[in-house]
């Protein structure tokens, strides 16, 4: 048993939740960045201010045409590998190896794809790097065994998992179709804390694909996180905290959080209250690509997923047109109601002696 030990030790190999769950689930989000959100806001913007390259095909594979957002976003399996395997700090050739995990994970997963390349691409990852530099043909064996593992895998698993991904994901959506209130307040409330944890909210809705007003709720109770804490730390952060919690993350926020757990109230009730006014008042939908339902504010990543959704329901005669209230809604979701209902609770729990000045100092 020591042996083994030392060997996963020697070869970096680190079976953890923190390892899996946090670092390979928060680079596989910034694969889906680097892939699928980016082709679809070059698409978007192509098709809005109809710029010719944008919007016609450079490339055509077999019976299929790429332009050069569709180009970026059909490339997202092999990002999402890649960029777990470098988060897994996996050797040069099993990191190579991960773009063929990736592209048959994600293809065999469907709908649920991004679930799959995220557990198919761990183990993969995980046995390409206990066989690298053990052989002296390292360069034939280690891709054997890291792509093959992975194909087997994405063969044998990844269909089954991404038919789960997709109904837990279907269920959520429906569930809030059918009690918007209730589902609004939860969503918006895990979404949004998840978005401030140490986790990946954006690959958690990539998972399950949520869009819808279930992607709306959840990009509710992301800009409350993210615009609450930015809002009600102001006077400890200046410009400075507002900019880089408003459009940057409020997992800044997460060691005054231990710290201090009450110091989350505020932005988390905000959420709770945000979440149903979005479902239930504005009924907002997030029909872009569904990694921007947990992006909040962050880069306004969740505000141009909203937007692409509208153009998306548009084209497809889903929806007339964009509207006025479409827009007011947007912008009380997204910023009015996060920065209002979490000064006004924040307060509250400040006049109770639970926050204090100097708690969320960053």
């Amino acid at each position: 048993m020591k042996g083994f030990k030392a060997f996963l030790k020697k070869k970096d190999i680190e079976i953890s939740l923190k390892r899996y769950g946090i670092d390979a689930l928060g680079a596989m989000a910034q694969g889906l960045f680097c892939s699928l959100l980016i082709g679809t806001i070059i698409s978007t913007i192509g098709t809005q201010f109809n710029i010719g390259f944008l919007i016609k095909p450079v490339a055509t594979v077999g019976d299929t045409s790429y332009t050069v957002g569709s180009l970026a976003s059909a490339m997202s399996g092999p990002a999402m590998a890649v960029a777990i395997g470098y988060a897994l700090k996996c050797p040069p050739l099993v990191l190579f190896s991960m773009i063929t995990v990736g592209f048959a994970s994600n293809a065999l997963g469907g709908a649920g794809g991004p679930l799959a390349v995220l557990i198919i691409a761990i183990i993969s990852a995980e046995f390409g790097k206990a066989v690298s530099k053990e052989t002296k043909v390292d360069i034939l064996v280690t891709p054997l065994v890291t792509i093959g593992i992975g194909v087997f895998l994405s063969w044998l698993i990844a269909p089954p998992i991404g038919k789960a991904a997709r109904w837990v994901g279907d269920l959520i959506m429906w569930a809030t179709e059918l009690q918007p209130f209730l589902m609004g307040i939860l969503v918006a409330v895990l979404v949004g804390m998840a978005l401030t944890l140490p986790i990946s909210s954006a690959a958690i809705c990539a998972a399950l694909g949520l869009t819808g007003l279930a992607g709306g709720a959840a990009v509710a109770g992301c800009c409350c996180q993210m615009i609450g804490f930015a809002v009600i730390s102001f006077k400890e952060n200046r410009w400075g905290g507002l900019v880089s919690q408003g459009i940057g993350t409020s997992m800044l926020q997460m060691g005054n959080i231990v710290k201090n757990p009450r110091i989350w109230i505020a932005p988390t009730l905000a959420s709770a209250v945000a979440g149903p006014i979005s479902t239930c008042l504005f009924k907002l939908q997030m029909n872009g690509a569904p990694v921007s339902s947990g992006m909040g504010t962050c880069g306004l990543v969740g505000q141009i997923g909203v937007y692409t959704g509208w153009v998306n329901d548009v084209a497809s005669g889903v929806k007339a047109g964009i509207t006025a209230f479409d827009w007011i809604g947007l912008v009380m979701i997204s910023f009015i109601l996060p920065a209002v209902l979490s000064l006004v609770f924040h307060l509250f729990v400040k006049n109770l002696g639970w926050v204090k000045e100097g708690d969320m100092k960053l």
